[in-house]
């Protein structure tokens, strides 16, 4: 009886080390100090079974753009990426935390995995800034605005990713730029 119940206990406590273990090699997101919203993507799935190795991880590859927020300054980007679990636009007004992995060419961000938002899986992003540029959606289009723009609105309306201010304070009657409104549309005339 009491080897049984020694046997139970060390099932017991061995299942509890197994989340221990596998948290422990899982990207810490204090280590991310960026945010990144993506604005929009398109992938294409890498098929293994072209190379014969079954056992290989499925990924996608592909290419998009986004906002980076870093210092509390707005940039656009460009990017190409390879992700595990593949690629995510942000929603709302919505961030993920990113990283430099190398210095204006290689950001590494942190996507929730499809159904367990809790567990983070790392992408990496080839990026090319764009300077001076940001991107945001107007009336169902993604368009270009001045990056000074962004950054006014951002004061405006208490909006800081990177301080976890992600919802901005908005006033009553405004155009919401997360309903697809746009950020500029009361200071920029749109183009014909």
């Amino acid at each position: 009886m009491n080897r049984v119940f020694l046997y139970i206990l060390c099932g017991l406590v061995s299942s509890l080390a197994i989340p221990t273990v596998a948290l422990a090699g899982a990207p810490d997101p204090a280590n991310f100090p960026l945010r990144v919203h993506v604005m929009k993507f398109n992938t294409r799935a890498r098929d293994t079974r072209q190379t014969g190795d079954h056992d290989a991880p499925e990924y996608v590859e592909g290419m998009g753009v986004a906002d980076l927020f870093e210092n509390g300054e707005p940039r656009g980007l460009q990017f190409t990426y390879s992700c595990m679990g593949g690629m995510k636009a942000s929603g709302g007004y919505g961030t993920f935390p990113a990283r430099w992995k190398k210095k204006d060419k290689t950001l590494e961000i942190l996507l929730p995995e499809t159904g367990k938002p809790w567990n983070l899986q790392a992408c990496e992003l080839h990026a090319e800034i764009i300077p001076g540029l940001v991107f945001y959606w107007k009336r169902g289009s993604l368009t270009e605005e001045a990056a000074k723009v962004l950054k006014d609105w951002m004061v405006k309306h208490e909006y800081d990713p990177e301080k976890d201010m992600n919802d901005p304070v908005m006033a009553a009657g405004e155009p919401d730029p997360a309903a697809g409104d746009g950020i500029g549309d009361s200071q920029v005339a749109e183009p014909d």
